[in-house]
């Protein structure tokens, strides 16, 4: 099994802090984010390659980043050749660029954004996948606030934890079934990517996969417990930090900052 990480996003709702950090190297309580997903990764023994995906602005950085990595695993990063937001390939054009820059064809696949904090083992979620045999698999988190749950992709689950729903946002959702960007894909499913891709659809959001392959293969839900942490905006970023922070013992604080 290989792991890709998704680091080609230029998070704008962040910026002037992401117009030359890339989102997931962004600190929260003294280490870059992306490192904590790493720690979640390096959980899974039968990972044997973790691949970031960025681009042409926040390589270099990422590179860095690798280098200095300590771990299990040391990141192989792919450079997907864009520069601005306009011409990003999309977190599912990412993945296919990855998988054929990294000839990762005959590979089951972990993929999970680089800035998606969560607490739940990796390696359990492996094990959930293994145990369907055929189909692939999504992450998902029973959203505590109703008032959230619109905000986000909403899946319903039938007979199996078989995924028989996926909406993006809905106005009155069914469930409280939310979707994360932590997907466990079979080599024959993630081999349907190109069909995807050049039948128009939208190479952006990764949910958008899962929502058009659970009609055509099984997709199952993993739900999991603990906590979940969606950084989008610059609020989220410091509760993320804060939370971090005093999980670690230090102080929180009213502002983010890099230092």
């Amino acid at each position: 099994m290989k792991a890709i990480l998704l680091a080609a996003g230029y998070a704008t709702r962040l910026r002037p802090l992401t117009e030359t950090i890339a989102k997931p190297l962004l600190p929260l309580a003294g280490r870059p984010m992306v490192d904590y997903v790493c720690d979640k990764i390096e959980e899974v023994q039968e990972v044997d390659q973790l691949h970031v995906v960025t681009n042409t602005r926040f390589a270099p950085g990422i590179r860095q980043w690798a280098q200095a990595h300590q771990g299990r695993l040391k990141p192989v990063v792919h450079d997907d050749g864009t520069s601005t937001n306009e011409d990003r390939l999309g977190a599912i054009g990412d993945i296919q660029f990855t998988v054929e820059r990294g000839g990762l064809q005959e590979d089951d696949l972990l993929v999970s954004a680089g800035d998606n904090l969560f607490d739940f083992s990796l390696a359990d979620y492996v094990a959930f996948f293994r145990s369907k045999g055929d189909g692939s698999c999504i992450a998902l988190y029973e959203c505590p606030d109703p008032r959230l749950v619109s905000q986000y992709s909403i899946v319903e689950l039938g007979p199996n934890d078989r995924v028989i729903s996926f909406v993006e946002k809905p106005a009155e959702p069914k469930t409280n079934l939310v979707g994360i960007a932590t997907y466990l894909y079979k080599a024959e499913h993630a081999a349907l990517i190109p069909t995807y891709l050049q039948e128009g659809n939208s190479p952006d959001a990764p949910g958008n996969l899962v929502a058009w392959m659970h009609k055509r293969v099984p997709v199952y839900g993993y739900r999991f417990r603990g906590n979940w942490v969606d950084i989008g905006d610059k609020q989220q970023l410091l509760d993320a930090d804060n939370r971090l922070r005093v999980q670690k013992g230090m102080a929180p604080r009213a502002e983010y900052s890099l230092t």
